[in-house]
């Protein structure tokens, strides 16, 4: 991998032009010998959304790696549709529970990684296996997974103290396999916290260099899934480019500059109506599919956060729809207040909702301020603990997410209105990332709680169990609620069709709002806007592209994205 610096300027398009100079094929040169500004623009994507920072980890063990890398570089067993919440073979060529508790897996034959290497059985052991690393963000599996046993090269068998069916499902989608040559060389501490600068991987590109600014992958001509599924990756580079602030990435888009933007950019209504180059996946309101959920985190390992009333106070004090048409302008709707995604509305409690629900009433937050013993001592506007100490709150969002720093604006005021001391903080999204993980956080807003096949991530995502000094996926409130977790885990291993799983998740929804470990808001979007003047045939409703995520977003690959980059054709 080469790496290379250059001087990132905000000028818009001034350090982009140097990448974007050529259009004439370089198909016979060796990419090794090109350097960024040489790529030429008829083979390059250029996208940007997911990196606010210089890329610097290929750490696949945990979250946080450089854009791509889980699912052009890495991959999953099974791909995820969320339009169908089925599961597709991708690097397996099958699975099925062979026996009640014994899950049967076979990998198709000829993969082969980056450095030459077959992917085998023994890769998916050991990546399995490496979840007995507490700190592995799958290591919950090795509560329920007995053991994991190669049959053959290409054949694993997976056997379960319990038959958690549906988490088991989100293991094979949603985990990329990485290879047992390269990673067992590693020390725990390396495989933990290491950058893996240069990653040996099964997808479709490898890294071809970065910068301070950028990250450039190139395509494989041996991926496996050209043979095997008759499949080829269009673009032979991409470079993903860093936000530095949604304005800028805007003025990209508009000069042609960027091909794909996954990120927010305020007013792109007006500017695909003026721009006949750009879409969106929807031609009118709400213009983006829903991705996840982002709701407020609270850290209920201080006080007085770790009050379930005083959170129940504050989900009444935000008014979501207020964010929805003043922030997004309709581009979102306002979350079910069980946080569960529109396409879970079937499995919503409506008798608990009414019951324990909440909605925007700044009296009622009052109410149960004023009855758990929080009141205004001492007339400043605000109330104090009930022992009487001050309240003074941060809420922190990372600094250029231009939409999450006006909904921090808006729920802060909100909170300062019903007497909640909260002021809005904008960090950069490096450190965001530190103190969530670390707990060195007061309030957050996160949106990780997403698309699924399954509510069961939901609440893994709210329940997780035990709390750790370190936070990665999951329960970043650091709450612990063992009947929850408990039925978090009865859910894992029941099936849809048992009466049991809609009175498991109508418990579920009542410990969620009656404990509010996280206060849902709003429907993240998928946030995607292309230009249309060097790649087309873009995934959208009206298109005849895939049907799925227009992202490069690193948890969408798995979920059908990767389809985007083999049906793009280039403009005339």
């Amino acid at each position: 991998m080469i790496r290379r610096r250059t001087i990132f300027t905000l000028a818009a398009g001034t350090a982009f032009a140097a990448t974007a100079c050529t259009d004439d094929s370089s198909g016979t040169d060796d990419p090794s010998d090109l350097s960024m500004d040489q790529f030429p623009r008829n083979e390059t994507l250029y996208s940007t959304g997911s990196a606010w920072g210089p890329p610097a980890d290929w750490n696949t063990i945990t979250p946080g790696e450089a854009t791509g890398l889980n699912g052009l570089g890495y991959e999953t067993l099974f791909l995820f549709d969320p339009n169908t919440t089925e599961l597709t073979p991708w690097l397996a060529e099958s699975g099925e529970w062979t026996e009640d508790l014994v899950y049967t897996l076979k990998l198709r034959p000829g993969i082969t990684w980056s450095d030459g290497e077959q992917l085998t059985a023994d890769d998916v052991k050991y990546t399995a296996e490496l979840g007995k690393i507490e700190a592995v963000p799958y290591a919950n599996i090795w509560t329920w997974l007995a053991s994991v046993d190669v049959v053959d090269d290409l054949t694993v068998a997976f056997t379960f103290t319990e038959a958690r069916h549906q988490e088991w499902n989100n293991f094979l989608w949603a985990e990329q396999i990485v290879p047992e040559h390269v990673f067992s060389q590693l020390t725990e501490e390396e495989l933990l916290t290491g950058a893996n600068e240069n990653p040996v991987v099964s997808g479709p590109y490898t890294v071809h260099s970065y910068d301070q600014d950028r990250l450039a992958w190139v395509r494989r001509d041996d991926w496996w899934a050209t043979e095997a599924l008759g499949l080829e990756v269009a673009p032979r580079f991409i470079v993903d480019i860093v936000n530095t602030s949604n304005d800028v990435t805007l003025n990209l888009m508009a000069q042609g500059e960027l091909d794909i933007s996954n990120n927010f950019l305020p007013g792109i209504q007006d500017l695909v109506a003026a721009n006949p180059d750009l879409s969106t996946y929807y031609d009118e309101p709400p213009y983006m599919l829903s991705a996840n959920t982002a709701m407020l985190i609270p850290n209920t390992a201080i006080e007085p956060l770790n009050d379930p009333e005083f959170r129940r106070a504050m989900a009444f004090a935000i008014d979501g729809p207020k964010i929805v048409d003043s922030v997004y302008s309709g581009l979102v709707a306002a979350a079910s207040p069980t946080g569960l995604l529109p396409i879970w509305e079937k499995y919503y409690d409506q008798a608990v909702i009414d019951e324990v629900g909440f909605s925007y009433d700044p009296a009622r937050a009052a109410s149960i301020l004023a009855a758990a013993g929080y009141e205004d001592g001492d007339g400043d506007g605000f109330v104090e603990t009930p022992g009487g100490d001050p309240i003074a709150l941060t809420l922190n969002v990372p600094t250029g997410w231009t939409d999450w720093e006006e909904a921090a604006r808006s729920m802060a005021a909100d909170l300062r209105a019903a007497g909640i001391n909260v002021t809005e903080e904008f960090l950069d999204a490096g450190a965001v990332d530190d103190a969530r993980t670390n707990g060195d956080f007061q309030l957050m807003l996160n949106n990780w709680s997403g698309t699924s096949h399954t509510p069961w991530t939901h609440y893994r995502y709210l329940f997780q169990l035990p709390v750790l000094d370190t936070q990665t996926t999951a329960n970043f409130s650091r709450w612990t609620n063992e009947e929850a977790w408990a039925l978090t885990q009865e859910l894992a291993a029941t099936a849809a069709e048992d009466p049991r799983y809609q009175e498991i998740l109508s418990a579920l929804q009542r410990h969620a709002l009656v404990d509010m470990p996280a206060v849902p808001i709003w429907y993240n979007g998928a946030w995607s806007q292309v230009n249309n003047s060097v790649w087309t045939n873009w995934p959208s409703e009206s298109g005849d592209g895939p049907k799925v995520f227009p992202s490069m977003w690193n948890t969408l690959w798995n979920m059908g994205s990767i389809y985007m980059l083999t049906e793009l054709k280039l403009a005339e």
